[in-house]
């Protein structure tokens, strides 16, 4: 059976309703017009806190306990006026980012101008997306539950309704939890945490184990006065509250224009063609596209040059400026002894294909192999490269970025060397 919000979506599309805030606004009127007698303000504040008291306290707990309690943002202001019983649940709103962005414009306008707000597109994009459970991606229970922190056309945002998904049509209940939607809460870091770990992006541990989580935690516990510099998360990621929350090198770690350095420059052109993006003589792919729409990595010199001054104005708040820019250039330094230990074992593949001992792929476009499809590559061999550089390079800049030196070597640089060996050996293998 259809659902109330999918016939309600499809009827707005028809009214001619094409983005999520025009959306929005037009869900708000169709529920006004089937029933335009509105309850006064206090009766529904009443009458909302009275039933959800014994229905959902913990809900009712949490937004007495917020600002929107103090400053009396009702629970009409984000859901609506017209769900008054357990008979008519459908006609209340889910919350999308618009009706945050209607008190919050400039951290809205930030929010959709930085990487977070592309995490839902940039998943979908992955080649292999479409293989996994739903459970995982839609379902939120594995990618879908961190990346459902970004953006979502009208068409999506139908599908998870129509799904019963339940949650995450919007972006800031990521960070700021429902329902104190707390900025005491998101400043700290361990608000960042539950996404920031992990396999591929542990920076909540290298953090949390380094001297700057280390005396932030003490801060926390009283062990050290409130005056005692310790960084979070946000102070250098979000400065002065900025939500656009971006890094010079981004996710990937790689960048254009190519370095000088010969050696690196050509490192860097085996890497970009094992994700995609150059073809097998250098040249752009369709998959750029991709890359430049995700905000995956800094594709001009002057994009990667004022991410970095932001980053020393934060480090130089405790340290001196040469000694920021030096130890920031260590982390430089490390994404390129990776790219080259990386580029070497991806010419060990590209080999391995074009001789025959290794068949590649037909939804491989190119003669390398494909970092983006993940844990879905073919072989033993391919997935140790995939980990090479998914899980053991990641660890190994990042943990140099977050001055965490346990993460840099031994669950980093260690194991890329580790997984060079065992490539190596496979190939001979092979060969024989």
């Amino acid at each position: 059976m259809e659902s109330t919000s999918a016939r309600v979506a499809l009827k707005l599309m028809e009214m001619g309703y094409s983005d999520v805030y025009a959306l929005r606004g037009g869900y708000r009127e169709w529920l006004k017009a089937q029933w335009p007698v509105e309850p006064t303000e206090a009766k529904l504040v009443k009458d909302c806190v009275t039933c959800h008291k014994t229905v959902t306290p913990g809900i009712v707990a949490d937004w007495e306990w917020s600002k929107h309690a103090q400053n009396e943002v009702s629970c009409s202001v984000c859901h609506g006026e017209h769900h008054m019983s357990e008979e008519d649940v459908e006609k209340a709103l889910p919350v999308e980012p618009d009706v945050c962005i209607t008190c919050h414009q400039a951290q809205g306008d930030q929010f959709a101008a930085g990487k977070h707000a592309l995490a839902w597109s940039a998943m979908k994009a992955m080649p292999t997306a479409h293989w996994q459970p739903i459970a995982l991606m839609e379902g939120m229970k594995g990618c879908g539950g961190c990346h459902r922190l970004g953006l979502k056309t009208e068409a999506e945002i139908k599908e998870l309704r129509d799904s019963g998904a339940g949650f995450g049509y919007a972006s800031c209940d990521v960070c700021h939890t429902r329902h104190t939607f707390s900025l005491a809460e998101a400043l700290q870091p361990q608000a960042c945490q539950t996404c920031h770990m992990g396999f591929d992006h542990p920076q909540w541990e290298m953090y949390s184990g380094s001297k700057h989580g280390v005396r932030y935690l003490l801060k926390q516990t009283g062990v050290l006065p409130e005056t005692a510099a310790a960084p979070t998360c946000q102070t250098c990621h979000m400065v002065e509250g900025n939500h656009e929350v971006r890094t010079a090198w981004g996710f990937l770690a790689v960048r254009l224009p190519m370095p000088e350095d010969k050696a690196w420059a050509q490192a860097r052109v085996t890497i970009l063609q094992a994700l995609g993006v150059l073809d097998p003589v250098g040249q752009p792919t369709a998959r750029l596209e991709t890359v430049k729409a995700a905000d995956l990595a800094r594709l001009t010199e002057k994009a990667w040059v004022d991410e970095r001054i932001k980053m020393e104005k934060v480090c130089d708040r405790c340290h001196s400026l040469n000694f920021a820019k030096g130890e920031l250039e260590k982390g430089d330094d490390m994404i390129r002894e990776t790219d080259l230990l990386l580029a070497e074992a991806i010419s060990i593949v590209a080999d391995l294909y074009e001789k025959g001992f290794l068949k590649k792929p037909e939804s491989y476009a190119h003669p390398f192999p494909d970092f983006l499809t993940f844990h879905d590559a073919p072989t033993s061999l391919e997935q140790e490269l995939w980990r090479m550089w998914m899980e053991y390079r990641m660890r190994a800049f990042q943990g140099a970025f977050h001055a965490n030196p346990d993460y840099a070597l031994w669950y980093g640089w260690s194991e890329m060397q580790q997984s060079l060996t065992r490539i190596k050996e496979m190939a001979e293998k092979l060969k024989r």
